[in-house]
């Protein structure tokens, strides 16, 4: 265990200004504080926030920091309290223990739940100082390494699960790899240990078989750029076996057939040294296409530099390689905390890091932020840590905007995800894309150094369906944002109209008092929320007019609909799907697929909505049960008789062709389709013969009389045997 001057001498190297009363009256109120309390390994438990103190040391942070590790679990574990805190060490150090403090007072349902709370708490003192997560990090790496001591297995698998999805990616944000690596290696090793040791037996092996040519290598470098006047440092090293494992899966190979398992660093002097040395490097040994990467003109989000490479070295040997100088070196390990090395430094000798730290402190603030608004944003808990794990998983493609700006995405992302990184309006009305001036889909896959050029429109709105599109928490927290409002007031809409509705077809009136009174006897807080029930079908209109009238009796109506007793003409009570996008309150039935000009019914289903049928649609039969015979379940429905909305939200009809089996079929049939002004959707070869084909096609159309109007354009083609509109899935 760390003694007390041990740890002031090791803050005063490399800060001569440190406190070092504060150091000592943190150390001391800690001891006492923790007083004979243990830890699973039979330790004194301030062996712990002392050890902590000691890897913060190790990253050269400031004072204020290393007492909040030695104080951090004070509050938590033991009987000092957060006005003694803020007594005796001042605001900011309270501040800083408040927001590493675990903070679970407040009682979750599930596991999951308090992890995603507990997460969402840690991310807003995150926002407020980044030192929060440092010494969460340093906090979380102590714990891991003696993570064996503790007996129950499915502890230790629950610890090392969340540290591999939250703590490690959350280092590598930062930039903190070297942490975020020691993380996931001894998460590894509780989550897979079988794996583990395979890899490490296999490293080892090929360490002793391998280890003069690892040298060798690395002297071959180092004499190379000694032959051009470089000053470097030569390292070589082996991958940690989680690094490996994780290769190994996403690329689906084996340990054989891996070509890096031990890479080179070159350090050099100045950032142009790099460039020189990359020279160098690519003059002598020829290069492996497609492993090349330039992080110094282009760096990383999180303000990682350097240059990655790979050449066909020595003996045949393929070579991986990283260029950076000392100071990208130390940025590349400590991440943010090299902010606190070169804080107090003299200008000229911070220079190489200085702006690296500004940029990527900003990038980090920028990040943290995000996740911040995506807490605001989501519905839950669970949610929220969904999103978050999107935003700290996979590697990064870096993509620009026409005006040439960066905007780093993970890898996999799409053009949606590009347009809500650039700003939320932007992604809420993006119609289209171009990428490197060429139109493609939304659903295209960015590379990097793509240009990206978003089409919007102010008349578009996000599309329920775009939240499988995307890959980021940004982008998929702002759409379901979106859905979620749209719903809500598509749902009131809905419920509103379908309490009058019943109410004029039982000639009660509605009044303020009566809706005031059927508020307060559902229990909802507001109308709003009462008519959402109502729309979603939770809750029966009709029980609603039994409580604002009790007296009213209140017949079925279910049997009109399926004996077709309404007129064609009576639409005067109908409820019209006006305002109302499909997919959120309202579906259209697979069944019948209805288009504008059927003649149409809706069916009330319990938090769904309404779902739409043509009214002759032969499943309407299974919905004559008594449950859902009665008369608020049976909507009249009419289409609005809008031409611009039809003409901007085409429907789906579905029709059965026979093609005769000649070559240009299809294409004649594709291009009378496209004549008539209709789109195909969704097209399935169904049946095939010796003289005939038959295909299933979705074509998107206005209306009923559109869809009419090109059956028959399509009927007079000769290659047409039969062509039929079908009302079945």
């Amino acid at each position: 265990m760390i003694r007390q001057f041990e740890l002031v001498e090791r803050v005063r190297a490399y800060d001569q200004q440190c406190d070092e009363a504060l150091l000592d009256k943190a150390y001391v109120f800690a001891m006492r504080a923790h007083g004979n309390q243990k830890r699973a390994s039979g330790d004194p438990y301030f062996s712990h926030p002392l050890e902590v103190a000691g890897i913060l040391t190790d990253l050269k942070l400031d004072t204020a920091t290393i007492v909040t590790a030695l104080l951090h679990d004070t509050i938590e574990d033991t009987l000092a309290t957060h006005d003694e805190i803020e007594d005796l060490f001042g605001s900011e150090i309270c501040q800083l223990v408040d927001g590493v403090t675990k903070l679970s007072q407040i009682e979750l349902s599930g596991e999951g739940t308090k992890q995603a709370e507990n997460f969402r708490k840690l991310l807003v003192a995150m926002s407020r100082d980044i030192r929060v997560l440092l010494v969460k990090l340093a906090d979380r790496l102590h714990n891991m390494r003696t993570l064996h001591h503790v007996k129950k297995e499915e502890s230790r698998r629950r610890k090392a699960l969340e540290t591999i999805e939250i703590f490690a990616p959350l280092a590598g944000r930062i930039g903190m790899q070297s942490i975020r690596e020691e993380l996931e290696d001894l998460a590894f090793e509780h989550l897979n240990p079988s794996a583990r040791n395979s890899i490490q037996k296999r490293m080892q092996f090929l360490a002793e078989d391998s280890g003069f040519i690892v040298h060798q290598i690395a002297s071959q470098i180092d004499e190379a750029m000694r032959a051009e006047q470089i000053t470097t440092e030569v390292r070589g090293r082996s991958k940690r076996p989680y690094s490996i494992w994780r290769k190994m899966q996403r690329k689906d190979i084996s340990f054989e057939q891996l070509s890096d398992v031990f890479g080179f660093r070159v350090i050099v002097d100045q950032p142009g040294d790099c460039y020189r040395a990359l020279g160098v490097l690519h003059g002598r040994w020829p290069t492996v296409p497609g492993r090349f990467k330039d992080y110094i003109s282009t760096p990383k989000a999180n303000g990682y530099q350097s240059i990655h490479t790979t050449v066909i070295g020595p003996q045949q040997q393929k070579v991986e390689v990283q260029i950076r100088t000392a100071a990208m070196h130390d940025f590349a390990e400590n991440g943010l905390a090299a902010h606190w090395h070169y804080k107090d430094s003299d200008a000229e000798e911070a220079s190489g890091i200085a702006n690296a730290v500004k940029q990527s402190e900003a990038a980090a603030y920028r990040w943290l932020r995000g996740l911040v608004e995506m807490i605001e944003d989501a519905e839950s808990p669970d949610e929220m840590l969904e999103h978050s794990k999107l935003e700290m998983f996979l590697d990064q493609v870096f993509c620009f905007t026409p005006k040439g700006d960066l905007i780093a995405l993970p890898f996999g992302a799409t053009p949606l995800d590009f347009a809500y990184a650039v700003h939320t309006k932007v992604g809420d009305t993006c119609v289209g894309v171009k990428i490197n001036g060429s139109r493609k889909a939304l659903n295209d896959k960015l590379n990097n150094g793509d240009q990206v050029e978003i089409i919007r429109s102010a008349t578009q709105t996000p599309d329920p369906d775009w939240e499988s599109l995307v890959v980021t928490g940004r982008a998929r927290s702002a759409i379901r944002r979106f859905v979620r409002h749209e719903e809500r007031t598509q749902y009131i809409a809905l419920g509103e109209r379908l309490l009058r509705m019943t109410a004029a077809r039982e000639e009660a009136k509605l009044t303020d008092k009566a809706l005031k009174l059927a508020v307060s006897r559902t229990d909802f807080e507001t109308l709003d929320d009462l008519y959402m029930a109502l729309g979603q079908g939770k809750l029966p209109a009709t029980d609603v007019l039994a409580i604002m009238f009790p007296a009213l009796r209140i017949k079925s109506v279910a049997r009109r609909f399926i004996t077709g007793e309404r007129a064609p003409h009576d639409e005067t009570d109908a409820i019209p799907i006006k305002g109302l996008v499909p997919g959120l309150a309202v579906h259209y039935a697979p069944c019948c697929h209805p288009l504008p000009g059927d003649r149409i019914v809706g069916i009330v289903q319990e938090g769904r909505g309404v779902m739409v049928h043509t009214i002759d649609c032969q499943h309407l039969v299974q919905h004559d049960t008594p449950e859902a015979n009665r008369s608020d379940a049976w909507l009249d429905l009419k289409w609005e008789n809008d031409a611009e909305v039809q003409e901007a939200s085409p429907h789906i009809g579905r029709v059965r062709v026979e093609l005769v089996n000649e070559p240009g079929a299809l294409g004649e049939f594709c291009a009378m389709i496209a004549k008539a002004g209709c789109n195909i959707f969704n097209l399935k070869i169904t049946g095939r013969a010796e003289d005939v084909f038959e295909l299933i096609v979705d074509l998107q159309v206005r209306d009923v009389h559109h869809l009419m109007d090109a059956l028959t354009s399509v009927k007079t083609l000769d290659v047409v045997s039969q062509i039929v509109r079908l009302r079945g899935e």
